[in-house]
């Protein structure tokens, strides 16, 4: 055996947050103790919640007898990038009927990001990529894993706890030409916090006078309002201003398929001959990345999607879903106002999807976790799903005493 250890240069990279949390989380044994800082939808019984439609698609993908375990290609299940597609952008959109849409099944939402960095690098002259601040974590090791220079524009104003807008155009102005902005579609993560459509139209303004290109980073369309229509309003006013851009999609949230890792990218293209150039850029950087998709979790979302009363099923149980966080967020605003927290809670109401920014302290999170084993990250950053009516007024109660600090 060699005497030399080939790995002795390694350096141990620190725990992710997250992933910290979890591991505090799993060894406090407070009876009390409440999970806000995970990014996964939970039930009322603060259990894992698997759609009724997901349960039957799996019944009938077992029972069918035709059904095999064999390889999907590069590109994907064909059948679930074009359901998936027409679910995004509405069957009758103008880039479907023009056939110029390039789309490729990834390995969840993360691995779809991947992919279109890995596209970026390979094929779009572009110096920078621009993120909001603040920003998903995990998009600096993906897009830095690409060589990608990040650099950021103005997103959140701690002040208004609500959407920096004329910092975000100003920025915007100032991007060279040809430069790359990542968007959050719905339900920014970690602010929760969008703009509106009449914000978006003016983003959308200035992103055509700098001839810059969107990438929208899509994980919670329909779940974040329970309405596609208003979760896509941005990227379909980017097709219908003529923009060619990149979408990368995620069904771990709005299916709860969080393990079966699906996900698509999506490039709208200016037209079909340039779509089968970038469908087959796309699909040899999935081959030689991790060379297919998951079969079985592309195939319970197409037989959801295809199947009209599993699909309204699934619609259905979605909104109640995005009702559900809704409902959590209004009873902690209510609870705090009943405590009398000093401050304007009003935000926590106002955000959408997930996550809430709270505005609280690094110090005051560190006296929600070690005082009252309510576990969060210290940016303030709160999963609502966490939530439900037999804890709600307690987390109130310990948002209300760390405000002392």
């Amino acid at each position: 055996m060699s005497s030399c250890n080939k790995f002795s240069h390694l350096v141990a990279e620190p725990l992710d947050p997250i992933n910290l949390v979890i591991i505090n989380f799993a060894k406090n044994t407070d009876p009390k103790k409440v999970m806000l800082g995970v990014g996964a939808y939970r039930n009322e019984e603060l259990q894992p919640h698997i759609f009724n439609a997901v349960k039957e698609a799996e019944k009938r993908l077992i029972e069918d007898e035709n059904a095999t375990y064999e390889e999907l290609p590069p590109e994907g299940h064909a059948e679930f990038n074009e359901l998936v597609t027409e679910l995004l952008l509405g069957k009758n959109n103008p880039a479907i009927l023009e056939n110029r849409v390039a789309s490729v099944q990834c390995l969840g939402g993360t691995g779809s990001l991947r992919v279109g960095a890995e596209f970026i690098k390979e094929n779009i002259k572009s110096e920078f990529i621009y993120f909001p601040d603040p920003t998903w974590p995990n998009h600096y090791n993906v897009f830095g894993f690409s060589g990608a220079e990040i650099k950021h524009y103005h997103y959140w104003n701690s002040e208004l706890k609500g959407l920096d807008l004329e910092g975000f155009l100003r920025d915007l102005n100032e991007m060279p030409t040809g430069s790359i902005v990542l968007l959050h579609a719905c339900a920014h993560n970690p602010t929760g916090v969008d703009p509106t459509q009449e914000d978006w139209e003016r983003i959308i303004d200035v992103i055509c006078q700098r001839d810059l290109m969107p990438y929208f980073d899509a994980p919670y369309i329909g779940f974040a309002s329970g309405d596609f229509d208003r979760d896509t309003y941005a990227i379909k006013r980017c097709i219908e201003r003529g923009l060619q851009f990149l979408i990368s999609l995620s069904f771990g949230k709005n299916f709860g398929l969080y393990g079966d890792r699906i996900g698509s990218i999506h490039a709208i293209c200016q037209d079909q001959e340039t779509k089968e150039k970038v469908q087959c850029a796309l699909g040899s950087i999935t081959k030689s990345m991790f060379g297919s998709g998951s079969a079985h979790g592309a195939r319970i979302v197409a037989t959801i999607l295809k199947d009209p009363e599993l699909r309204e099923n699934w619609l259905n149980e979605l909104i109640s879903v995005s009702q559900r966080m809704q409902n959590m967020r209004k009873l902690l605003y209510d609870e705090l106002v009943r405590l009398e927290a000093p401050g304007n809670w009003l935000h926590i109401k106002t955000q959408i999807g997930m996550f809430c920014y709270t505005g609280l302290t690094p110090q005051q999170c560190e006296n929600m976790i070690e005082k009252w084993h309510c576990f969060m990250l210290k940016n303030g950053r709160m999963a609502i799903c966490g939530l439900n009516t037999k804890n709600v007024g307690y987390v109130a109660q310990a948002f209300r005493d760390s405000l002392n600090f």
